[in-house]
């Protein structure tokens, strides 16, 4: 393989008077945007020092391969430094690493199954063979470096004669895909060359699965070692093998042990019967209760994205098409599901169809939280629970006034059906002759029955309890002025984006309004101020702590919700606060009463339920009404990147 086409001249530098690991990646940062690898030299640095937060890119004997994976990446590539001094201070693997040759690897965020990404892997794994290794510092100009590049003779295979008696299979698996996974598994097995055990391994990396387990080898293998800093693919399939479960980095450290301690002291047993059992609960055994909750939740908000996103642009692109005519609040009534014109037929119907998707939106979420608590056997209950949360139960048993209980509703269900599947998959046992009985139906019938009854007693009962002291509370503070009353509706709108808090202080609000007792100013402002605000958070964040402090995940959602907000479609800002809504919500409350108390008092008023932009003309002093917002949304923005910022760097959460 040419590993030389992944770098030029340019990208060689010799004899680097650099002091500190940040200079170092800087420098050769710069160098890969002047030869045009990069779109943006300052986004693709940040990227690598997030990475390098993950764990050690130094190795031992000199070498460190820091790497990023991101968007600014236009081709794969790599840049070297050799450096003038070594640096003692680089986070290596082994603790005595002296870092004077340096790989900086740039990987196109999204690319898979090319040759670009095949090399750097090869590069990896070449790397941990010390003849070449040691070939490479011997060069003495860029011009024999990159002729070494390619000067590699594969390690021989184990001696003739040795039995290998023992088989041990080895998943690899790193945030980035390339440099950490094939080096550990290369690590692993030349460990099992050096044990006389055969080791096997599979790459779970940026160019997906390689070297996959066939279901033949997983037969014949006497233990699984999961080396991964991600939750590593398809567990399930070695059900009854013992495992071990560590970082990726820790076959480079010690392979041999690892390969010792699968066969002889293995952390347990993957747990499984049958088709449709769970994976092994031991990606979670050493995380606690929160961590595996927070996984989940996390788990479900990557499902329910797509489906806001969808909804979203149906409903946006009805109403923006609604526009011209004038007809953009009107274009859901039924009178044009048979207008002579064709395309009010179409337009409505599509807002309709947006609407209909937004249904899904919790029973996606929530069936798969439950998954990836429990597996397959959770998404049945989870889905259910999610129906709940949506409100959907009360369409088909008549009841026009039921409260859905919205994303708090979701949540506790959703991690309720997990655990509950779980633990049934992991205590019901049966012959073998009725394996297919657990999965298929004593499983559904029983978590599906206890969520229907924590729905019907608890969760229901519970958001119509809030719901009455909302109103009480609103038609209890009509006569303690326009402060104090938009305060208290601005923070019942903000509360839950779209549920039953939300709703019910709506129809107190609209009621409000029709009576001519108290507009509508702050009620609009609270729907769109969150969604806006949490959206402007994923766009600046960068700009205003230096880095990013929303994951991938949730900056496709922010540049969603902003759309979404603007267009008072509130619910774009869900999965902010199903991810962390000890932060988000509180923040949100305190936004948008802030932002509807400064319109208010500076003389915004606006009698309409109206809160998208084309209501805006129908404001009373829009100038107090979009400074009212840019307060709220401002405050919102700037609170999530402070205090989320303040908590990844004291470890509290993650990205």
């Amino acid at each position: 393989m040419n590993l030389a086409q992944m770098t030029e001249k340019a990208l060689v530098r010799f004899d680097l008077q650099e002091h500190s690991k940040e200079g170092v990646i800087w420098n050769l940062t710069e160098q890969l945007f002047e030869q045009g690898y990069l779109t943006s030299k300052d986004d693709f640095y940040k990227e690598v020092l997030e990475r390098e937060k993950l764990s050690a890119t130094g190795f031992e004997a000199g070498l460190a391969i820091p790497h990023g994976k991101s968007s600014a990446v236009k081709k794969a590539g790599f840049a070297v430094a050799r450096l003038s001094k070594p640096i003692n201070d680089w986070e290596s693997i082994d603790p005595d690493n002296k870092v004077e040759l340096v790989f900086l690897l740039a990987i196109p965020e999204g690319e898979s199954g090319s040759t670009h990404l095949n090399l750097l892997a090869e590069l990896s794994t070449r790397l941990m063979d010390k003849s070449y290794y040691s070939q490479l510092m011997q060069s003495k100009n860029a011009e024999e470096f990159l002729a070494a590049l390619d000067q590699y003779k594969a390690p021989t295979d184990q001696p003739a004669g040795t039995e290998m008696n023992k088989t041990v299979l080895v998943i690899t698996a790193c945030a980035a895909g390339i440099a950490h996974t094939y080096m550990a598994a290369e690590a692993m097995e030349q460990a099992g060359k050096k044990k006389g055990v055969r080791v096997y391994s599979e790459k779970q990396g940026a160019n997906g699965l390689e070297d996959e387990h066939t279901a033949e080898l997983i037969k014949q293998a006497d233990g699984v070692v999961f080396a991964t800093d991600i939750t590593p693919k398809g567990k399930e399939r070695f059900r009854g093998l013992p495992y071990v479960q560590t970082r990726v980095a820790a076959p480079l450290e010690r392979g041999e042990q690892l390969i010792d301690q699968v066969l002889n002291n293995p952390d347990g047993i993957v747990e499984g019967s049958g088709e449709n059992d769970s994976p092994d609960p031991s990606s979670n055994k050493k995380q606690g209760v929160l961590a595996e909750m927070g996984q989940a939740i996390l788990t479900g908000i990557s499902y329910m994205i797509p489906v806001i996103v969808a909804a979203g642009l149906m409903m946006g692109i009805a109403k923006l098409g609604a526009i011209p005519f004038g007809l953009v609040n009107e274009i859901n009534e039924p009178s044009y599901a048979d207008s002579d014109n064709e395309l009010f037929v179409i337009l409505h119907h599509l807002d309709k169809f947006g609407f209909l998707i937004f249904q899904f939106m919790y029973p996606i979420f929530a069936a798969f939280t439950a998954y990836s608590l429990a597996d397959r056997v959770g998404i049945v209950a989870g889905f259910i629970g999610g129906l709940f949360a949506a409100g959907v139960h009360y369409q088909y048993w008549g009841v026009e006034e039921g409260i859905p209980s919205g994303f708090l509703g979701a949540l506790i269900l959703g991690l309720t059906a997990g655990y509950i599947s779980k633990f049934l998959n992991e205590k019901i046992k049966l012959n073998k002759n009725f394996q297919a009985m657990k999965p298929m139906l004593i499983i559904p019938a029983i978590s599906v029955l206890s969520i229907f009854l924590l729905n019907f007693y608890i969760i229901d009962p519970v958001f119509g309890g809030l719901n009455e002291l909302l109103r009480v509370t609103i038609e209890s503070a009509q006569g303690s002025g326009e402060v104090v009353l938009s305060t208290i509706i601005a923070s019942a709108t903000a509360f839950d984006l779209g549920g039953p808090i939300n709703k019910a202080a709506g129809a107190i609000a609209i009621g409000l309004a029709a009576d001519e007792i108290f507009p509508l100013t702050a009620r609009v402002l609270a729907i769109v101020i969150p969604p806006i605000g949490l959206g402007l958070a994923t766009l600046i964040d960068r700009f205003v702590v230096g880095r990013r402090v929303f994951d991938a995940n949730l900056r496709v959602a922010g540049n969603t919700s902003i759309l979404l907000g603007f267009i008072a479609i509130s619910e774009g800002a869900i999965p902010f606060m199903l991810r962390n809504p000890i932060i988000t919500i509180p923040i949100n409350i305190i936004g948008a009463i802030l932002g509807s108390v400064t319109a208010v008092v500076l003389g915004a008023v606006q009698w309409y339920p109206l809160p998208a932009f084309w209501g805006w003309p129908l404001v009373e002093n829009i100038a107090a009404y979009l400074i009212g917002l840019a307060v709220g949304a401002l405050f919102i923005a700037f609170a999530n990147i402070f205090v989320r910022n303040a908590l990844i760097k004291k470890g509290r959460i993650t990205i």
